[in-house]
């Protein structure tokens, strides 16, 4: 019976044309954006869509420090953080942590989403009468984690301060109250409005957290993330940031005051019962993490040629969204299954390998592909993904942006 009841979900999603399937790539060290299509063509493609996006997963440092925290520790952290699983290590990375988002302290998970998850169950439970005001577009790991709680909360339209402003009214001037926002929204390459947030939750005495996992790295003078930029660091309570993006290895953690942090760590169960990073891929956020503090090679090549891509897709009449402002660029098709094809298109003809984004990631009738260009494209193949991109659109009648857009295009 259960097998039988299971069946029929997945040919419900099948038959939506939403059922996802895995391009099963390897990757060619010191290459990137190479990779190799396990069992196909002996050609290498071009990947299009990672959130490798200063392609520090391949920088020297950060292997060399992986290899040797490997022969020094071995492979596996031997526990959770409270049971044998706690090297300096992981103190250092905190330390680096706080240090890059100028907090007192910060809290290192074995992922990005957990680190939300964790975070926020562990906040709206410890928090008395805690209000939770969410931002629509707001991640699945952030809408998992305020879910899991029994707390009241609250959605507010996408980037709209004043229905932010409107919700936070109804409730006293005493009474807790968390928002939780993005800086840079994935789907859409968006930016928050943080400083009228931030204004906004200081008139009405609300908790502020920032997840900042598609700027972290990328962004501010040491690559701090959006809020940095914009110089409202000290405006935000809690940030959150991932290192499986532009630090290039995994995990995820928070910055914020002491108290916050050792609450977090004394009460989230996501952190408490779960078994720490291996010393190997700590070591290598590390190093990550203090390269990119110092380093703005990466970041000023990302912009160049993003805008060097959005200009070529432009010319060729490509419809990347007009709400992108940052380094994602979605590309609208509009339909599961030209997405799909098109998408097989691009990897089996042209061997570029861009992977369609279909609901639940974003709505029904804007399926996309998430582009972005990373320091380690070259100026030709940004011409040739244009040029690959306008003949699979042409090829299955998907609309171009002068066709799609009646305002700006992007």
């Amino acid at each position: 019976m259960y097998q039988s009841l299971l069946r029929q979900q997945l040919e419900l999603l099948k038959s939506s044309n939403q059922y996802r399937t895995f391009t099963t790539l390897s990757r060619i060290c010191g290459q990137y954006p190479f990779a190799k299509l396990n069992g196909e063509q002996p050609d290498p493609v071009v990947v299009w869509c990672s959130n490798d996006y200063l392609g520090m997963s391949q920088h020297p440092t950060v292997r060399e420090q992986m290899h040797l925290a490997l022969e020094t520790y071995g492979a596996g952290s031997g526990g959770s953080r409270n049971i044998g699983g706690s090297y300096e290590l992981y103190e250092r990375l905190e330390a680096s942590l706080a240090d890059w988002h100028d907090k007192e302290a910060a809290l290192v998970f074995p992922t990005g989403f957990g680190s939300n998850d964790a975070t926020l169950q562990c906040l709206l439970r410890q928090i008395p009468d805690c209000v939770v005001i969410s931002d629509a577009l707001n991640h699945a790991s952030i809408v998992n984690g305020i879910r899991a709680t029994p707390n009241e909360r609250q959605v507010f339209r996408h980037n709209d301060v004043e229905h932010l402003a409107q919700i936070l009214s109804r409730y006293p001037i005493g009474q807790p109250k968390l928002i939780v926002f993005e800086s840079i929204y994935s789907m859409d390459g968006d930016i928050a409005p943080i400083a009228d947030i931030v204004e906004v939750a200081k008139r009405f005495n609300a908790l502020t957290y920032l997840d900042e996992v598609h700027a972290v790295g990328m962004y501010g003078a040491r690559g701090a993330g959006i809020a940095a930029e914009l110089d409202l660091v000290d405006k935000i309570d809690i940030i959150q940031g991932t290192m499986a993006k532009a630090i290039g290895v995994i995990g995820g953690y928070i910055a914020s005051t002491r108290v916050i942090v050792d609450a977090v760590r004394s009460f989230a169960t996501g952190f408490i019962f779960t078994t720490s990073l291996p010393p190997a891929v700590t070591a290598g956020c590390l190093a990550s993490v203090e390269h990119l503090k110092s380093s703005d090679d990466e970041r000023q090549k990302l912009q160049i040629n993003t805008a060097l891509l959005r200009e070529r897709l432009k010319q060729h009449d490509i419809p990347v969204m007009p709400c992108s402002k940052t380094h994602v660029l979605p590309v609208l098709v509009g339909d599961a299954e030209r997405c799909k094809v098109a998408a097989l298109r691009l990897l089996h003809t042209h061997g570029v390998y861009l992977q369609p984004i279909n609901y639940p990631s974003v709505p029904v009738g804007t399926e996309r592909f998430r582009v972005n260009a990373t320091p380690n494209h070259s100026q030709a193949q940004i011409e040739n993904l244009a040029v690959c991109l306008r003949e699979t659109f042409d090829h299955f009648a998907i609309p171009l942006a002068s066709k799609t857009f009646t305002s700006e295009v992007a």
